[in-house]
């Protein structure tokens, strides 16, 4: 698991997740034997490199999961197992925003009751006219705060930001990433980031959750997986946050190879193939959680 979150206060609780597709004899595996919790008004976060599991795992939250052989239990105990009012913003508002539909329509879409279009455009630092334009005539970063504005019109009781700063530039990100916390604050909402970037995580979260491979190899407060990383993929992850003390002819730290693709999981743990201090063991069956590293 991975927060001290007391059973009254837990929201959503995810035990030992398991996802799979089968195409013909072949099975895939992307996430497998995940568990973690949110607590309400808790901000948690995923972080890992694509294609370790993280989005596919938010979506699994809000049973957005189809086609798929779903193992494990996700349980909301604090709405009486019921699943509660979950809202998602995605990666790319360009993309998930409809190009034909005025911003207001949109965000009154999903409202939950008279949901009041120019009001959450104000909540997010957007004039009340936006909600006449359509998507084409707004910027990234405005179209972000539309997608947030749409989020918040199902009153939600967490809210999902799955890497909600992609191609936006760093000022924006700031602004769009401040602008989630202060109305995740005011409005009493868990958060659940979805990230690669443990700099971000180190701001604007409680608890974190360190996925590789389909695995949380590691997870803790915040402030102590930075402090005390103890896999060495977290430590890797960390090295690569950059550095403004650093010199301007240093070397960009990096995790050497790729993630592999979940059809081809290594045996063992995973990482072993990319770790700069695997040994024999770490190949053979077992996990991540016989890393020598973490014991």
């Amino acid at each position: 698991m991975t927060n001290d979150t007391t059973a009254e206060n837990t929201l959503l609780k995810v035990e030992n997740l398991r996802i799979a597709f089968r195409m013909g004899k072949r099975l895939s595996v992307p996430v497998r034997n995940v568990s973690f919790s949110i607590g309400r008004e808790e901000r948690v976060a995923i972080v890992g490199e694509s294609g370790c599991g993280k989005s596919l795992t938010s979506l699994a939250v809000g049973g957005l999961v189809e086609r798929a052989d779903i193992s494990g239990r996700v349980e909301f105990p604090a709405a009486g197992g019921k699943r509660p009012a979950i809202s998602y913003i995605f990666q790319n508002p360009m993309q998930s925003l409809d190009p034909v539909m005025r911003v207001g329509a949109q965000i009154r879409e999903g409202a939950a009751g008279d949901a009041d279009a120019a009001e959450l455009l104000e909540s997010v630092s957007l004039p009340a006219s936006v909600a006449k334009k359509y998507p084409c005539e707004l910027s990234g970063g405005q179209c972000q705060r539309v997608m947030i504005a749409a989020a918040l019109a199902a009153k939600p009781s967490l809210l999902v930001a799955d890497e909600p700063t992609t191609a936006l530039d760093v000022t924006t990100q700031k602004e769009v990433l401040d602008l989630i916390d202060r109305i995740s604050r005011e409005r009493h909402m868990a958060v659940l980031l979805i990230t690669h970037n443990l700099g971000l995580v180190a701001k604007y979260s409680d608890y974190v959750n360190v996925m590789y491979a389909g695995e949380i190899v590691e997870h803790g407060r915040v402030e102590d997986v930075i402090a005390h990383p103890r896999h060495p993929y977290t430590k890797g992850l960390i090295a690569a946050v950059p550095r403004l003390d650093a010199r301007k002819d240093a070397p960009i730290a990096s995790i050497p190879g790729v993630v592999p693709s979940p059809w081809a999981w290594p045996e063992g743990c995973a990482f072993h193939p990319r770790c700069p201090v695997a040994r024999k063991s770490c190949g053979e069956s077992g996990s991540f959680k016989g890393c020598p590293e973490m014991v």
